[in-house]
């Protein structure tokens, strides 16, 4: 198991994703953060924390649960677990920042799009992750990254958080190598 991010540069990472979302659009009342659970929302939530001190400005903040929009739900499970979905402001008509914490094949981003557009028509829809691992299978692409990180298909990049798992890291577990 490697340490790809420390608790600091988890920090770090969050604090320039911040910075960026607000640079890239000068006017943020017309941007909103939604993360996807169930770490997405956790990072959601402190990119609006670091945006809100940093610039004063109180962005809408909501969360998503996909499972019902997953092209896999005949694979995990008879009874998968659905969790509430809480935007609670209207979407049309603007820049929805999509947050999550490892960018991987691209399947997740098309469920989480597919329950947006649920939701009403966003101007645009961007994305935010805290580890780009590559390996897309769908042509989607990050607007803001904390890290990018090579990996081989079968290695598992871990995301932990202190909301859910007490602790803050980016660990990266390499897949074994057959004999």
């Amino acid at each position: 198991m490697t340490t790809l991010l420390s608790a600091d540069d988890v920090r770090r990472a969050i604090a320039r994703i911040a910075h960026e979302i607000v640079e890239r659009d000068r006017d943020p009342s017309r941007i909103a953060l939604v993360g996807i659970r169930s770490r997405g929302d956790v990072l959601a939530q402190r990119l609006h924390a670091a945006i809100q001190a940093n610039e004063g400005v109180d962005l809408p903040l909501g969360a998503l649960d996909i499972t019902l929009y997953r092209d896999d739900l005949t694979r995990i499970g008879h009874a998968p677990v659905v969790r509430t979905t809480e935007i609670a402001f209207s979407v049309d008509d603007r820049i929805l920042v999509l947050v999550d914490d490892v960018l991987f094949t691209g399947r997740t981003i098309r469920a989480a799009m597919d329950a947006l557009v649920d939701y009403g028509r966003p101007r645009a829809i961007r994305l935010a992750v805290l580890v780009d691992r590559g390996h897309r299978e769908l042509p989607i692409r990050a607007d803001h990254v904390g890290k990018n990180v090579p990996t081989q298909l079968g290695d598992d990049v871990r995301v932990h958080l202190v909301e859910v798992d007490g602790r803050d890291e980016v660990e990266l577990v390499r897949a074994a190598v057959p004999a």
